[in-house]
């Protein structure tokens, strides 16, 4: 958990290092009414606190209510509103950062070579969701190699074995590897949920920095306040999907604490960032628009990766869903919900 905390620390910095370098503003009209900096500046404050504020509640609300049996992990309606929340993540990468990531690689206000000239939006964000797979891949391969050698030392699976062995009386052998590949299988798929729930906090991470970033260097009055409202919703379901996915990680307290932190946080401090930078931070200088566009391209590729792959494919394709045709359809309802409500945001934010 350290080597993750350091990870994203390291990132944090070296995304400031690049921000501070947006100096050289790209020349165009400035002249509109809704930019007033001291009216401004109350709103981002404001906006800080009520994001902060949902993203809690959200990404907490799946941990919170746990002790209620019918939004525990193994019942339908967990399956509905984690799907819910998966349209929601899909439609974030494909429905706002990717269109973001488009727009600044693509203005004019960029060199017409090469980025004029090359699609380096879906360049990057194919490159991202091949670096995401491998991470998903060599994560889980550790981890499984990790877990396997534990319990061929006598970890924990060897010691249950043995107990159930004991109790079991005369099926001794039989009863104690059934309950090996069992209590191995559930092992494997702990060791998923957790793989999944890591690399989609880093690409969320990622992405609430950025936009919080583009809040608060922006003076804009007119383009803030509905902003805000928007990413209170955003973050607030984005949170639920992550939060689902926490839950299922089981990971101990610190480590829930943490990941809800660090999910809470990242778009205020996004915010915070911008209102520090906002005399050196130019949206519309070349090297902030090829910076904010290339983390925007990354983003969108890992987002839209673990949303099909580790969220909905996973789960649809799994023995609950294939065991139900009746909770499918509940199912493809809320994920097309879910993804077509994130989609009519990107209107506002």
């Amino acid at each position: 958990m350290a080597s993750n905390l350091k990870m994203v620390s390291i990132f944090i910095i070296f995304l400031t290092f690049l921000c501070t370098n947006a100096l050289s503003q790209c020349e165009d009209a400035t002249n509109n009414p809704c930019n007033n900096k001291s009216k401004a500046l109350p709103l981002k404050i404001i906006g800080i606190t009520v994001i902060l504020i949902t993203s809690i509640i959200g990404v907490s609300l799946p941990l919170i209510t746990r002790s209620i049996p019918a939004l525990s992990p193994d019942r339908s309606l967990f399956v509905i509103v984690k799907a819910f929340a998966s349209g929601i993540i899909l439609a974030t990468g494909f429905m706002h950062v990717l269109p973001d990531s488009f727009d600044m690689l693509r203005s004019s206000c960029l060199a017409d070579n090469p980025w004029h000239k090359f699609p380096f939006t879906g360049f990057v964000a194919m490159l991202s969701a091949i670096f995401t797979l491998v991470v998903d891949s060599m994560a889980t391969s550790v981890y499984t190699t990790k877990n396997n050698s534990v319990a061929a030392e006598g970890g924990e699976v060897v010691v249950e074995d043995r107990e159930m062995a004991v109790a079991s009386g005369g099926g001794m052998h039989f009863h104690g590897h059934s309950h090996g590949q069992q209590k191995g299988a559930i092992g494997q798929q702990l060791l998923r949920y957790r793989v999944v729930a890591m690399v989609l906090e880093l690409g969320i991470v990622v992405h609430s920095i950025v936009i919080g970033l583009g809040v608060g260097a922006s003076n804009d009055v007119c383009t803030i306040k509905p902003l805000v409202a928007a990413l209170c919703f955003h973050q607030m379901f984005e949170g639920m999907g992550l939060g689902g996915c926490i839950l299922q990680a089981e990971y101990k307290t610190v480590k829930k604490v943490a990941m809800v932190f660090f999910f809470s946080i990242t778009t205020p401090f996004g915010i915070a960032l911008g209102i520090a930078l906002s005399k050196t931070y130019k949206e519309n200088s070349p090297s902030s628009l090829i910076t904010v566009g290339l983390l925007n391209a990354s983003s969108a590729g890992l987002l839209i990766y673990m949303a099909l792959v580790d969220l909905l494919a996973a789960d649809f394709m799994g023995p609950k869903l294939q065991g139900s045709i009746k909770l499918q359809i509940k199912s493809y309802a809320a994920v097309l919900l879910g993804a077509g409500g994130m989609s009519l945001m990107a209107k506002w934010a």
